[in-house]
């Protein structure tokens, strides 16, 4: 039997893209060190799909742990979601991240290329356009980094492109996300951050729910519509969906092609908490405060290459989204604990 490995698979978008893939025909081992992901997702990702999943624990720079799993399974084809994505804590933690990010990525792929598995989709963000000159960003945009999360990236992308060169038999898609949010619309699986939130739903989510009293909002004086910042929010299910269509391109296509999953459509902060307070009847109190270093007035994808060609583009529309959001936040208001 071949399996898709998913490293990272325990996570939020590895775990809806469990289900997807499962509900697609495809089998799943989920390869994740739970630093910030719960076991309890996969249980209730194989309730829903009625299909086993096979959850190893390991950490992706044990190079020893991953050779067990390529030797105990036949792996067709590799999804790489592990790896740490808050901004704010890359900047403090730098050494953490791209030892974390980027060297785990250098030892999966020393032990895919032992077992000769060379399909690679890879989790990369549209933090690689850095500060964009142009929106929406094409894929060909230039790339930089604004922190250290972004930085390890783009140093990924890097590694891989230098790879393919190399090895041109390698077929890998580059998946440069947006901004995630929602959750899967049974409200079972959804975005389950420790601590503090680090990005916007989460924590408008746990405000609503009386978790949180208030939702900082960064900066109000940014040259957009109503001055908060402007980023392109899409929903997790149509963000998994994406990762099916790209395993399916690599069936036929070698090489390594970068592809941005967006909506194309740019929605400020303020807009998501209005969208949330009106389609969720709930008050969702918020503070205007100073902005964030490394934070940029306005990022939205030109989402047509994912649609020439996936045949892949996002559905969900922005109440879909917050209504999916609270749905799982108030079915789930401690998350999987």
């Amino acid at each position: 039997m071949e399996y898709i490995l998913l490293t990272g698979g325990a996570g939020y978008i590895g775990s809806h893209t469990a289900l997807e893939l499962v509900n697609a025909g495809f089998n799943v081992i989920s390869f994740d060190n739970f630093s910030n992901s719960s076991n309890e997702a996969l249980n209730r990702v194989e309730q829903l799909s009625g299909k086993s999943i096979i959850s190893i624990e390991g950490d992706i720079r044990d190079a020893a742990a991953l050779r067990q799993v390529f030797t105990h399974h036949t792996i067709s084809a590799v999804v790489h979601f592990a790896g740490l994505k808050a901004v704010g804590e890359s900047t403090q933690l730098p050494l953490h991240y791209y030892d974390n990010n980027v060297a785990g990525t250098v030892t999966l792929c020393q032990v895919m290329r032992e077992f000769q598995v060379k399909k690679l989709v890879f989790s990369s963000s549209a933090t690689v356009y850095g500060d964009a000159k142009q929106v929406p960003i094409p894929e060909s945009a230039p790339r930089s980094a604004t922190n250290p999360y972004g930085q390890s990236k783009l140093m990924i992308e890097h590694i891989l492109e230098d790879l393919v060169a190399a090895e041109p038999d390698w077929g890998i898609t580059l998946l440069r996300y947006f901004n995630p949010v929602g959750a899967h619309a049974s409200g079972r699986i959804g975005e389950n951050p420790n601590g503090i939130p680090n990005n916007l739903m989460p924590f408008i989510a746990q405000v609503a729910v009386g978790k949180r009293e208030q939702l900082s909002v960064f900066g109000n004086d940014y040259a957009t519509h109503d001055g908060t910042g402007v980023r392109d929010y899409i929903h997790v299910v149509d963000l998994a969906l994406g990762h099916v269509k790209a395993l399916q391109y690599l069936t036929k296509n070698s090489g390594i092609t970068a592809i941005n999953l967006g909506t194309g459509i740019g929605y400020s902060v303020l807009d998501m908490v209005n969208a949330f307070s009106q389609t969720n009847k709930v008050a969702v109190p918020y503070q205007i405060v100073a902005r964030r270093p490394g934070d940029i007035a306005t990022c939205y994808a030109h989402p047509d290459k994912a649609a020439q060609l996936l045949g892949w583009q996002a559905e969900k529309t922005l109440e879909d989204m917050v209504r999916d959001s609270w749905h799982w936040q108030s079915s789930n208001p401690n998350g999987y604990s």
